[in-house]
């Protein structure tokens, strides 16, 4: 089998596992669904966690990589391996934030590269990308002990790089993966049941509010392969949006 079968052949194998039984609308879709974000928990909506600008003076990519490669404040990278920075196409428009670094990650040194990263590029060929046409990155740029959640107090020592992150890839969207990252970006306690679908919107530095979608982290899929229907209808509404935006 060509290695263009296989990747065929794993991508049916997602749909299936998905129950799509339809090809994907590219209907426009000119406002963010549901409604306005409420002031507090209620209303089961997160409110956008807004930013008043990137904390670490970076003016480019690499800046931003050496900042993090020389940054000791968060204690995850004592026991690491590697610095884990992004993978993918900083200009595609389409910026996924994940959770944190694996055991493979933190081996080879590149974002979503273990089981979990095999079932993202399933998702991202669902929606005709891969990761030459999307930026993938942390909220935690070194892998947690066991592959434990990081803590807050964790990815709070490097939200002001992500936030930098953000800034400089100037993101068209966001998908972002699990419910710790979510969490800190979106400065929610709601679950990721009941944010992922819904748009939010998050303010870096002088970029207009970026449209973010929660969804299930792919770690969560394998282990609830059920849900996957779910995800799919996400990747939809994130297509929808990045055909129409």
């Amino acid at each position: 089998m060509s290695s263009g079968d296989r990747a065929a052949a794993a991508l049916l194998s997602w749909y299936v596992d998905m129950g799509v039984d339809e090809a994907l609308a590219t209907a426009p879709l000119n406002r963010f669904q549901g409604d306005p974000p409420p002031s507090g928990p209620a209303g089961g909506e997160a409110a956008g966690h807004g930013v008043i600008g990137p904390a670490v003076p970076a003016a480019t990519l690499d800046e931003l990589r050496s900042a993090v490669d020389n940054f000791h404040g968060c204690a995850l990278r004592t026991d690491a391996n590697r610095t884990v920075f992004a993978d993918g196409n900083p200009e595609a428009g389409l910026m996924l934030i994940g959770e944190a670094p694996g055991r493979e990650e933190d081996r080879v040194g590149l974002p979503f590269v273990g089981a979990a990263g095999k079932l993202l590029d399933q998702m991202l060929a669902a929606i005709g990308r891969d990761r030459t046409s999307a930026y993938i990155t942390n909220v935690v740029f070194w892998r947690p002990l066991n592959n434990r959640t990081p803590t807050d107090e964790e990815m709070a020592a490097c939200l002001p790089f992500v936030q930098t992150h953000v800034a400089l890839v100037r993101p068209r969207a966001i998908l972002v993966l699990g419910a710790a990252a979510a969490r800190v970006l979106l400065g929610t306690r709601l679950g990721i049941s009941k944010l992922r679908g819904q748009w939010q919107e998050i303010s870096v530095a002088d970029l207009p509010p970026v449209p973010v979608l929660p969804t299930f982290h792919p770690a969560f899929l394998l282990r609830q392969p059920a849900r996957k229907a779910d995800a799919w209808e996400d990747l939809r509404r994130l297509k929808r949006r990045l055909d129409t935006a």
